[in-house]
């Protein structure tokens, strides 16, 4: 054996071999795990695509534009998340694909609104909604709530969509109106080709807004969000973790105004509200609701309005808005209750620092599941 330093092996190459040969055993080992389970992520979404692959959850609809199709069972993507959509006979959001009778069995009440009404981008069974009803079968003297709310509604669908219902025989005992801050947006600028005023379907024209061509088109399915729903989430998480260190989940509370531009003084939104402008919007609000009270009147069905705050107007302590205003003032010798949710969530903020991502979808102006449960026990107390 040679006594030669120059052909004895060195340590520090050994060691470098060593470490290059672990590395590439881990980085193996990791693509090999990582392998497995997009491979079983790919699987699972894909079997769980359901219905929306062959039909579309959202449709047109020729008397009140929009809505959600009849006795679905899938999924539906809204923003960056896949959630389970399930409506019943009605094409109401629901728990099953019921069929729902047009005569109740028991008190029935009516829930219509808009996107936050839905419960968009989660189940039925977390939202104001679904709470509502597990509640009210639970009573004794069952109360039946019915969900006809869908994203972007407003008064012109309000009316329509409940005249429709009525003119189907359909019948309920009660009507919530959940109106939401930009109703009076979507009034100035879309639905002209469903109103019954002829100075508004002067206005009609296939560019208006009107969710039909884009409801009626095939659905564009997002190959990620479809097909590896986990991965989806988990980049999602990442993207949140990354989103709090940096301490800017609360961007779009500072920035997105233009859909409730209308309740800032001040704030130049003449471009958000053509062709009518804001006075305009607001006109064309109150006629069509007040054409869905006389409606509801004309058949002794009790009307009421509910309002609720923009995380934009919790942020800039909107207390005394101008939405709720215009509808406090509407429901004066017109609803049987009007229910003002914006001292809820004040209140609630108030001993929350961190209310905004507690209680509304971050990144976002809706409700998260808390903030669904915080309606909830409210509208509990007066519709239950």
């Amino acid at each position: 054996m040679s006594d030669n330093p120059a052909s004895r092996p060195l340590p520090g190459r050994l060691s470098a071999r060593f470490s290059l040969r672990r590395a590439l055993v881990y980085a193996g080992i990791s693509a090999y795990c990582l392998a497995l389970f997009l491979a079983f992520d790919f699987a699972w979404s894909s079997l769980t695509v359901g219905e929306e692959s062959q039909r579309p959850a959202r449709i047109a609809n020729p008397v009140y534009d929009h809505g959600l199709a009849a006795g679905f069972d899938g999924h539906d993507v809204w923003g960056e998340v896949r959630h389970r959509l399930v409506t019943n006979s009605l094409g109401f959001k629901d728990a099953s694909t019921r069929t729902i009778p047009l005569k109740p069995a028991s008190r029935r009440v009516l829930l219509i609104g808009d996107s936050f009404a839905e419960g968009i981008g989660m189940g039925y069974e977390d939202s104001f909604a679904g709470l509502l009803q597990r509640a009210g079968q639970q009573r004794n003297d069952r109360i039946e709530f019915l969900n006809a709310g869908v994203a972007s509604y407003s008064p012109s669908i309000y009316y329509k969509k409940i005249k429709y219902l009525l003119d189907l025989g359909l019948q309920f005992d009660e009507v919530v109106v959940l109106s939401d801050t930009s109703d009076v947006t979507d009034e100035a600028n879309s639905y002209f080709c469903i109103d019954d005023d002829p100075k508004y379907r002067a206005h009609c024209t296939p560019a208006e807004g009107s969710m039909q061509p884009a409801a009626a088109a095939p659905k564009k399915g997002n190959f990620l969000i479809d097909r590896f729903v986990v991965t989806n989430r988990v980049r999602i998480a990442v993207k949140r973790s990354i989103q709090s260190a940096l301490g800017n989940r609360r961007a779009s509370i500072n920035t997105d105004h233009a859909r409730i531009g209308w309740t800032i003084p001040g704030l130049d939104v003449s471009r958000d509200y053509r062709p009518l402008g804001v006075e305009g919007g607001i006109a064309r609000s109150l006629q069509n609701m007040r054409a869905l009270s006389d409606l509801l009147a004309a058949r002794n069905i009790p009307l009421s309005i509910v309002v609720y705050p923009w995380a934009q107007q919790v942020a800039q302590g909107d207390r005394n808005s101008r939405q709720v205003s215009l509808w406090r003032e509407f429901c004066e010798g017109r609803c049987k209750a009007f229910i003002n949710l914006y001292p809820v969530f004040f209140a609630a903020a108030a001993t929350d620092r961190n209310w905004y991502e507690r209680y509304y979808i971050l990144g976002d102006d809706h409700f998260s599941i808390e903030g669904n449960q915080l309606v909830f026990r409210e509208l509990a107390r007066q519709l239950l």
